[in-house]
């Protein structure tokens, strides 16, 4: 069992539901308004006046033959509008209840 944690700008919101419906990764917590900015490239998401855009988040627990398959398409979409911003990380999940 893997974990994905999916930041991403909001316009993206829509079509990562999708994906992860068509990928039967069924559960995952949505957090609506986060902050921040890129690492390397890409516009910071504040909600100010000066950098009005904001990012989302997700995060999911899927199992470990999911993992690439999501990838390959949340990479798939960030290509497609890089300077929006979409980034995805994967963690191990040692237990869960």
């Amino acid at each position: 069992m893997k974990s994905v944690m999916i930041t991403f700008d909001q316009a993206f919101y829509e079509r990562i539901i999708k994906t992860l419906d068509r990928l039967n990764c069924r559960g995952f917590s949505y957090f609506q308004q986060v902050q921040g900015r890129g690492s390397k490239t890409g516009e910071p998401h504040y909600g100010s006046h000066a950098w009005p855009s904001m990012c989302s988040a997700i995060i999911t627990m899927v199992d470990d033959h999911r993992v690439d398959p999501l990838l390959e398409a949340l990479h798939a979409m960030d290509k497609e509008t890089e300077m929006l911003g979409l980034r995805a990380f994967v963690w191990n999940v040692e237990k869960s209840i």
